[in-house]
């Protein structure tokens, strides 16, 4: 006889299931298509890339919705050809009470900002992206 599966068991697929619809509608997505999601994202497929840290941190840098498009095209290429860091994502909108209308975030996750050599090889390869304004936030400080 089959064992039933738990509720558990149930609930990561689902979870699973509505991860990965997620990822392939993000796949197309671009910041100005969308507002009723607050991030779209990109994650790391090829290569192989450490999975985050209880340390992780991210590469945060402040846009302007009319250069967000461009900007994300190159980044989320080059989080999925393992380029930068495991997960890449970028605001479709203002965050709530900010200011300006046209502000966008794109924040580039690494796996542990205690390795200052990965940190630093990151922060490269936005600048080499024509990226200037930018900074590091570890997740605990």
């Amino acid at each position: 006889m089959a064992k039933a599966k738990l509720p558990s068991d149930l609930n990561l697929n689902l979870i699973e299931m509505v991860q990965s619809a997620r990822m392939l509608h993000d796949a197309e997505a671009r910041p100005s298509d969308l507002a009723a999601v607050y991030w779209i994202e990109a994650k790391q497929t090829i290569g192989n890339y450490a999975a985050p840290t209880a340390n992780a941190g991210e590469w945060r840098v402040p846009l302007l919705a009319e250069t967000a498009d461009a900007v994300w095209e190159r980044v989320k290429a080059m989080t999925v050809e393992g380029k930068l860091g495991y997960k890449s994502k970028i605001s479709t909108r203002p965050a709530a009470g900010q200011v300006d209308p046209d502000q966008r975030l794109l924040c580039v996750r690494t796996y542990d900002a205690r390795d200052t050599i990965d940190v630093e090889r990151v922060g490269k390869a936005l600048r080499e992206t024509g990226v200037t304004n930018m900074e590091y936030a570890p997740d605990k400080a």
